[in-house]
């Protein structure tokens, strides 16, 4: 009889172990964490879809109010805003030689943004401030087909191209979950 119970305790730690996970398995259909939205970027395109961050990750900011960072999780979000705080054409520089300090200007110029983002939370509470993250958007046509979107605190363009061409985030948009 004394061997009997410590098999069954063992069978029993044994039977609470949680489902053992294949790392290399095919990935989960829909994210259980995304929620349906649409994202806007500043030549007007439109995205649609579900949105989602990297997993058990916020979106970080610097509260320009309260002077401290905060990670707020996207189900507290009702809406993201991007405002351009400042735009320029910057010069490209390069040194003279390698270990010297002085530069020469290139003749060429890129364009360079600095942005300030203003989170919308579901209580209608907002929080400002620079801001950098990474979001996903599935468009529900399957995880090949996700999209990659970076809010950017401050954003460089290629040399030779203008303002224009450098395209961010404009607005992100959470919408009610369906019934």
């Amino acid at each position: 009889m004394q061997g009997f119970w410590p098999l069954a305790l063992t069978v029993l730690l044994w039977a609470a172990d949680p489902p053992t996970i294949n790392p290399f398995g095919p990935p989960a259909a829909t994210r259980d964490d995304a929620l349906p939205g649409r994202i806007q970027l500043s030549d007007g395109t439109t995205f649609r879809g579900r949105i989602y961050l990297t997993r058990d990750h916020g979106l970080k900011i610097y509260d320009e109010s309260s002077q401290r960072q905060r990670e707020v999780p996207l189900r507290s979000v009702r809406q993201i805003d991007c405002r351009v705080k400042q735009e320029r054409m910057e010069r490209e520089w390069r040194f003279k030689e390698t270990a010297s300090d002085q530069k020469l200007y290139t003749g060429r110029s890129y364009p360079q943004r600095e942005y300030v983002h203003t989170i919308t939370l579901t209580d209608g509470r907002t929080l400002t401030g620079p801001m950098s993250a990474v979001v996903y958007l599935d468009p529900n046509a399957g995880p090949k087909n996700t999209k990659t979107f970076l809010l950017h605190q401050r954003d460089k363009g290629a040399v030779g191209k203008d303002l224009s061409s450098l395209v961010y985030v404009k607005t992100i948009k959470i919408e009610a979950p369906n019934p």
